[in-house]
């Protein structure tokens, strides 16, 4: 006898076309971010370090795929490397792609964490002392868990310089991707989370001894070099400061490389590009010639790379633009040119707001 009920009928097309919406998501990964779109903007802007974001470019793909470890970090990244090549801002420009805008993480300043009291800052007051009972750390839980679509992200910066004490508060997080604050009232959940974490160890013992092999013929340089690496340099003075229980809860450790003077121009283009940004808002735009952009980086010392020009631009590019704009502000664009070592406006356009 056949079933003519109506009722019956919807539920069973209600159900079919659930479980056909279910067969549709399935494989389909939940995070909105593109891996591709995200290695454009650090391709675009972290520039010399093309080894790094190889290994960047694979850690976004395998968070992107979603079959990691329901019980550990999405991701662990240590990047090493001398000051101003790229480390803190490769994870700004992937919190840029990632959520819209580069402030969207949790950022840990560890040299802020040097002494072995400081621990109570990443773990917690413990019971009995101020603060144990409100369960007050110093981590941005809202950048930490993210969302079902969005990872978050977490930056330890210069970790060598915390205590031995808050790197040893930090293990649990990267094993278990969990921290329960010693007060034991509760747990912050960092495994929906990408790890980064960044340091300057043995920066400077490798470029003494790249000082010393300048010394030496080219050709014996490229010998020493291929025997005795800067990375292996760096590597021996990572493992006498971290212990091997630390440095094996770590997925990837990413080299950065010095800023070379090739590079160079490309950063100052990036500096003037990120300034322009800034003067969108007024309408008004800044052009260099190709002398005045020499300016900030000929004579320029490699060991302070990128932040060095970004700081000269900063105290000698901005003042003379903003003494100009404030005497002149009919003037929405300048051409600046480089005469006898100082900078100067070579031509105004000053044209009106509506052009």
């Amino acid at each position: 006898m056949t079933n003519t009920n109506p009722a019956l009928h919807v539920v069973a097309t209600n159900t079919s076309s659930q479980l056909s919406q279910k067969d549709r998501l399935i494989g389909q990964p939940r995070f909105h971010f593109e891996p591709h779109d995200v290695m454009q903007l650090l391709r675009a802007r972290i520039i010399g370090q093309d080894k790094a974001l190889s290994e960047i470019e694979k850690m976004l793909y395998v968070v992107k795929a979603d079959f990691s470890s329901s019980e550990r970090p999405l991701s662990v990244t240590l990047m090493l490397g001398p000051t101003g090549v790229g480390k803190t801002e490769t994870v700004r420009l992937i919190s840029e792609a990632i959520y819209g805008h580069a402030d969207a993480f949790c950022r840990v300043d560890m040299n802020t964490l040097s002494q072995e009291h400081y621990a109570a800052a990443i773990t917690g007051a413990p019971p009995g002392y101020v603060g144990s009972k409100e369960g007050h750390s110093l981590f941005d839980e809202t950048a930490i868990t993210g969302s079902h679509t969005r990872p978050g992200i977490i930056l330890f910066d210069e970790i060598e310089k915390a205590s031995n004490e808050v790197i040893r508060g930090l293990m649990n997080i990267l094993d278990t991707g969990r921290l329960t604050l010693t007060s034991g009232t509760k747990t912050i959940d960092f495994r929906n989370c990408m790890i980064f974490m960044t340091s300057n160890i043995g920066a400077q013992a490798a470029q003494q001894y790249l000082d010393k092999l300048n010394l030496l013929p080219k050709t014996l340089q490229q010998a020493c070099l291929k025997r005795v690496p800067t990375q292996t340099i760096i590597e021996k003075i990572m493992f006498r400061k971290f212990d091997p229980e630390f440095i094996n809860r770590i997925d990837r450790t990413l080299h950065y490389q010095p800023v070379q003077e090739n590079a160079l121009p490309q950063l100052v283009n990036i500096e003037i590009e990120k300034l322009n940004k800034r003067l969108t808002h007024q309408k008004r735009h800044i052009i260099l010639t190709d002398a005045a952009k020499a300016y900030f980086y000929q004579e320029h010392d490699i060991r302070f790379g990128a932040r060095h020009l970004a700081r000269k631009i900063r105290t000698e590019l901005e003042p003379l633009l903003a003494i100009h704009f404030l005497n002149h502000p009919e003037q929405l664009q300048i051409v600046l040119d480089e005469k006898n070592g100082q900078l100067s406006i070579k031509e105004k356009s000053s044209t009106s707001t509506s052009s």
